[in-house]
């Protein structure tokens, strides 16, 4: 069972202090659906915790340290990156079998991706280079960039037969380990389990 989060919202004043904007400007980030809020049976609005760290991450805003502690997840976590949907189901139901005490998070591209990075900063990421729109190299960029994020480990895979050099690549852009598909249940298991063990090596 993942761990409760202490809940804390944000008035639209709070968020305009903390954005270094007035009031009106943080209204009209709220009215025009760029900062997710609800509304009190006063009408004030209102803005939790998770939604304001994706609002200002989304636009490379410094994010303050009691958000961060809020927002962070205390349970150990792992993403799977594949527009493949039948391989990120298998492997879905792999690692839940596997590492029991992980939450499991699923995206089917590199937008997806991006998101539940940020916000379920996850301990390792399973990634095809190959996705579309934002692919792997893009995201392993984006990762190593962003000092919000905790370094997770990365396993990177493709499918498109890749070079010695290709892969060498990969790991040089920041994956920590590259597996060129298909890749066995047993050999992404003992990957992401060396990667645990060992931690990772990268750095930032």
């Amino acid at each position: 069972m993942r761990q409760a989060k202490k809940v804390r919202i944000f008035s639209a004043l709070e968020v305009a202090n903390i954005c270094g904007v007035v009031n009106q400007t943080a209204i009209n980030w709220i009215k025009n659906g760029h900062l997710r809020a609800f509304t009190t049976p006063g009408g004030q609005y209102r803005v939790y915790a998770e939604d304001l760290h994706e609002f200002l991450s989304d636009r490379g805003m410094r994010i303050p340290d009691e958000i961060q502690e809020i927002t962070a997840t205390g349970a150990k976590s792992l993403l799977i990156v594949d527009d493949e949907k039948t391989l990120n189901d298998m492997l879905f139901e792999l690692f839940s079998q596997t590492l029991e005490e992980y939450d499991i998070y699923q995206a089917l591209d590199g937008f997806e991706a991006g998101k539940l990075i940020s916000q379920k900063k996850p301990t390792v990421i399973i990634l095809d280079m190959s996705l579309p729109g934002i692919d792997g190299h893009e995201l392993i960029k984006r990762i190593k960039g962003d000092s919000n994020l905790p370094a997770p480990k990365i396993v990177a895979m493709s499918g498109v037969g890749q070079e010695i050099e290709a892969g060498k690549r990969i790991l040089d852009e920041g994956a920590d380990i590259f597996l060129e598909k298909p890749v066995s249940n047993k050999k992404m298991v003992e990957a992401v389990k060396t990667l645990l063990e060992k931690g990772s090596s990268r750095g930032k």
